[in-house]
């Protein structure tokens, strides 16, 4: 008997009522400033995923104990901001709602500002966790507020000042900088060196965890829009994300800007997919 072809990232086929983690794709880059393509991003990683082991020696833990849903790409229109913006907050909100956790993947970084207004309503008290080279903090570029380089900041508009803790940053304006040391964002430049402490001072608050794959040094991660030398490496990635996910409240999840097209290798497709199965893995409480 011939079945329908639909493809998810390895092993995430549980049905959705009895999944606990939701993944869906949001393919939009329509506010990149450099190298476009990061709409290609989600459905990389969910062809490429095929290409790994769903067992993790790093964790102990397989994707096949684990109940996780794929639900698929939205179909996001490309025109306008504001639109694919309600489309993802639409998405994440029916997922928080049914209690589960919503893991998307980008996309350009600009997604998720859609995932956090859907968060914030159903947590109040909701922390972000922002891992990038850039700080993400202008309050406009090129005369534009709903960009990939303001994300954060619009975030910020909507949680204020001391919710949110930012690792790894590398690039930014000199304003960016300053208005982040001012208070309204707690960020450690360039390493994960605070970030344990950071997470002992948020135990049970809900937190929305962001990963940007630039936040990786180009030799590891050439493959993406912007990319900054300097960046961390892969197993400090991993142990970090591990950090996060073992000491926190987690509510949702997302990992963004993998552009296939500017590594014709795969490598960074086939970091960007090992990035995402360590995550799930963390994040599943199913052994």
């Amino acid at each position: 008997m011939l079945n329908p072809n639909i493809e998810t990232f390895l092993c995430c086929d549980a049905d959705y009522p009895s999944a606990e983690l939701v993944l869906f794709g949001a393919p939009f880059d329509s506010t990149t400033s450099y190298r476009p393509g990061t709409r290609f991003g989600s459905r990389a990683i969910r062809s490429e995923s095929f290409g790994l082991e769903s067992y993790s020696p790093y964790q102990d833990k397989d994707l096949e104990d684990c109940s996780i849903f794929d639900s698929g790409d939205l179909e996001l229109s490309m025109g306008s901001c504001a639109l694919a913006l309600e489309q993802i907050q639409e998405r994440t909100a029916i997922i928080l709602q049914d209690g589960k956790i919503p893991v998307m993947l980008g996309g350009e970084h600009l997604v998720t500002l859609g995932a956090v207004r859907a968060a914030a309503q159903q947590y109040p008290d909701l922390h972000i966790i922002h891992f990038d080279a850039h700080a993400d903090l202008r309050q406009e570029y090129l005369g534009v507020e709903l960009s990939h380089a303001c994300v954060l900041r619009r975030c910020w508009d909507i949680l204020g000042d001391n919710r949110i803790y930012q690792f790894g940053i590398r690039s930014g304006t000199r304003e960016e900088f300053l208005w982040s040391s001012a208070g309204h964002t707690n960020m450690q430049k360039f390493n994960f060196a605070q970030l344990k402490q950071t997470i002992a001072q948020l135990q049970g608050k809900p937190i929305y965890f962001t990963i940007d794959l630039d936040v990786l040094d180009p030799s590891i991660f050439p493959g993406t829009g912007t990319p900054e030398a300097g960046g961390v490496g892969f197993l400090d990635l991993l142990q970090a994300i591990h950090t996060v996910c073992a000491g926190s409240h987690i509510v949702g999840c997302d990992v963004n800007e993998l552009c296939p097209a500017y590594d014709a290798s795969g490598v960074s497709t086939a970091v960007a997919c090992k990035v995402v199965r360590e995550l799930l893995l963390e994040l599943s409480t199913k052994k």
